[in-house]
């Protein structure tokens, strides 16, 4: 007899300071290192790194957004857990420190050629500030 297809998938998201996330839902997408990963219930189980960006996740006709850096997602028939270093919830990030953080790491971007600049460590400081900053604009959406 065929197994049934699970109707949720339970999402779990964890930083090393908190569990910012611990529900059942319809669906997620996650930033994986190559591209979006788009997960329903009975997907199948793959392990991913993540890469800045931001985690939607709908439960019904709710969606909810949050802003991830770096870690890793596991993904199961019934499960996603987010293991990231830092996470946060469009509502808990502040509008205004997100737009001065992009505007810093836009400022180290122009200086790559001087040698006191890491390129590597500008360009991934602008692109966790710019997942923080487009994750905060859509807590109004």
């Amino acid at each position: 007899m065929a197994e049934l297809l699970p109707t949720s998938i339970q999402l779990e998201v964890v930083t090393p300071d908190r569990q910012v996330v611990h529900e059942s839902v319809d669906a997620v997408t996650v930033p994986g290192k190559r591209g979006y990963l788009g997960i329903l219930p009975g997907h199948a189980p793959l392990l991913s790194e993540l890469a800045p960006g931001e985690i939607v996740y709908s439960s019904g006709a709710s969606k909810r957004h949050l802003a991830v850096s770096w870690g890793f997602a596991e993904v199961l028939p019934d499960r996603v857990i987010v293991l990231a270093q830092t996470a946060e919830l469009a509502e808990e990030i502040d509008l205004k420190r997100a737009e001065a953080a992009l505007t810093r790491a836009e400022g180290r971007l122009k200086k790559v050629g001087d040698s006191s600049i890491d390129p590597q460590r500008a360009q991934e400081a602008y692109q966790r500030a710019l997942a923080r900053l487009q994750c905060a604009r859509r807590k109004d959406v």
